[in-house]
């Protein structure tokens, strides 16, 4: 049977209701887990503001931590590209027997190029790196200043 016009915009509209009440029950059971599961929690919420903010120190912590290491592997990547462009600069340079072809002038050119690309791109994934540790660490701040209040 084919269904209408009228009928499979009333189908659509039913799978949406399902689909909301399915999640917005799922939501409440796992609401209502979180309180029964720690029933300290109710009786005693100094604890756990304590607990949180201990937390929110190690968040930032991480963070930095995580943040100093991926700084660390975006300079070695630039590196690595600026020793391989140099390297392959080298070799056009061995293969053309230093006599100032066009094809060495445009291979040392290519190179200065990658490596001031290769620059400019670590310093800008860089500060993508911080900024975003630093939206972590002042979001992690209030976090606590709204707990804390």
């Amino acid at each position: 049977m084919k269904l209408n016009y009228f009928t499979k915009r009333l189908s659509v509209v039913g799978r949406w209701i399902a689909t909301t009440l399915f999640c917005l029950s799922a939501i409440a059971f796992v609401w209502q887990g979180a309180f029964f599961s720690n029933t300290a929690a109710m009786a005693a919420p100094a604890v756990n503001l304590i607990a949180a903010a201990d937390a929110g120190s190690k968040v930032q912590e991480k963070a930095s931590e995580d943040a100093g290491r991926t700084k660390d592997f975006i300079q070695d990547t630039a590196d690595k590209v600026k020793r391989t462009a140099n390297k392959n600069a080298d070799r056009v340079d061995q293969a053309t027997d230093d006599d100032g072809s066009f094809v060495e002038r445009k291979a040392k050119t290519d190179a200065a190029r990658i490596e001031k690309r290769a620059d400019e791109d670590s310093a800008r994934t860089q500060k993508a790196v911080d900024n975003t540790k630093n939206a972590i660490e002042r979001t992690v701040d209030s976090i606590k200043d709204a707990f804390s209040n």
